[in-house]
Order: structure tokens, then sequence, then C-alpha cells
């Protein structure tokens, strides 16, 4: 600097904000693969979550994540990151991770491909040997949590910043009556990509430095976030948690490979 005029040092400003712009922006020949990667995530956790895969009161969370990532492996794919199994029950009294009927599962679970990343959660419950489809209650929650993105993606706008869209959707989601936790991230070259992030789950009041950032055409987001419901027939409050990846265009935003809107129903009587 000491050897530039000093019309010129007024001219030196951070090169951040071009690097982070152009890691964060989607080229037209990536958004025509990027539904190819989502497909296969989407197709992979369809079968973990089924009968197929599944052997109730054997198969184990872990189990399952193991079956995940062998069949990645499989497929000559890889992961930017282990896949987790969860289970949510009515009663507290079993706490064993042993896959039951009545659990309600939920699984996190992200493929690389092409030097693209993906980043799924999705939910699936195990019908009771009584049961023909989702009790009403679970299903009334998913939509709920479904309302949830869609607040947040309504909020999304060029030159928005995360925290303003992080606030936005928070003061909206609690006036309809919904709990909610927002922490989604832009997706793209790395699972956790540059781009302006919108809450952690530890952070819902802004994200100072990337929370600042503002939001530009051509980028994708990892929907991520829940909602609690306090489910009567259920000794501890119901977390729905979701994640669905997409592209903002500038002017609407659109999930890659569609979301999911149905609880998978897992049914050992078939």
């Amino acid at each position: 600097m000491s050897y530039l005029s000093k019309e010129q040092q007024s001219k030196v400003i951070s090169a951040q904000p071009l690097a982070v712009a152009w890691l964060e922006t989607r080229t037209e020949k990536e958004m025509a693969y990027y539904p190819s990667l989502l497909k296969i995530t989407h197709d992979i956790i369809k079968e973990g979550f089924s009968n197929k895969v599944i052997k109730v009161d054997e198969t184990t969370t872990t189990d399952l994540e193991w079956w995940f990532r062998q069949k990645l492996s499989d497929m000559g794919l890889s992961t930017w990151f282990h896949p987790s199994v969860e289970i949510q029950r009515r009663s507290a009294k079993n706490t064993d991770d042993i896959i039951h009927r009545g659990d309600f599962l939920h699984v996190d679970f992200g493929i690389s491909y092409l030097r693209l990343n993906s980043d799924v959660q999705e939910q699936a419950y195990v019908l009771l040997s009584n049961e023909k489809e989702v009790p009403e209650n679970l299903v009334r929650a998913f939509e709920q949590t479904n309302q949830l993105q869609d607040i947040l993606t309504n909020n999304f706008g060029t030159g928005k910043t995360g925290n303003e869209i992080l606030a936005s959707a928070l003061t909206t989601a609690k006036a309809k009556g919904i709990t909610p936790s927002i922490y989604t991230h832009p997706i793209g070259m790395h699972g956790h990509a540059a781009g302006p992030t919108i809450g952690m789950w530890d952070m819902q009041n802004g994200v100072p430095g990337s929370g600042d950032y503002k939001m530009n055409p051509n980028t994708c987001y990892s929907i991520e976030l829940n909602a609690m419901h306090q489910l009567s027939d259920w000794a501890s409050p119901v977390r729905v948690a979701l994640e669905q990846n997409g592209c903002f265009n500038g002017t609407s935003f659109n999930y890659i490979d569609g979301r999911q809107t149905k609880i998978i129903a897992i049914d050992f009587d078939k």
C-alpha cells in the first residue's frame, strides 16, 4: 500500500465479497445436474425407511446409519458427513436404540456428487399393528412444519440479509402459533457453504457476520428447521425437523427435487 498513491489506495477493497459471490453462485450447468443429486438422496432415504431394510424390534439406529453409508459405497458415491438416525416415542420409559412399532424416526443424510452436495432431513413413522396410516395428530404437526418452510422461503428476496429473513420468518411463524427454530444455510460446493446464514440452532436472534451477508440470485439453500408440537398422547413435545435443498432464482424459491410433504409410513404387516 505504501507504494500506491492516495487515489490508488482509495480503490483497494476487500476481495471477500467477490470470493463469497463466486462460491455461492450456481451455474446453469450445475443446476442441470443438481436435481439428479437430490433424487438419489431422496431415493436412498425412501429405501432406508422401509421394511426392506428395517427389521422391527431388531434393527438399531446405528445399523440404519451404517446401511446408508454402505449404500453410498455400493453406488460409488461419498458423503460429507456421517448419517444420523434418531427416535422419538410416545412413552419416555423405553430409551433403547432399537426400532419398534410406534417409533417416529428422523434421518439427516447427504451425499457429494460432481463436486456438489446435498443435505436432507426427513421423518418416518413405524405403524402399530392396528394402524393403517400415520396418526392424525402427527400428520397435522408435520403439515405445520411444512408451513414453517413456506413462511421462511416466502421471505427470501434479493438484497435481504440472512438476519432480516430470519427475524421476519420467526415473527410470522410465532404469530401463527408455531414454535419455530430456523438454522438454514447455503449449500453447493460445500455442505455448509458460502452465502447468508439464516439462523443457527443457538442463535435465533441473528448471526453476526455471515448473517449480515445479503441474498443474491442463483444461489442454493438447505432449508433446515424444526417446530415443536404438544401432542396429547405423547409424554414429551414432538420435534418435527425437516431439511430440503432448493434454489433462489432472484424472484422465487424452488425445491430442486421437491420436498417431503407426507411422513413416510413403514408398515410391517405388508
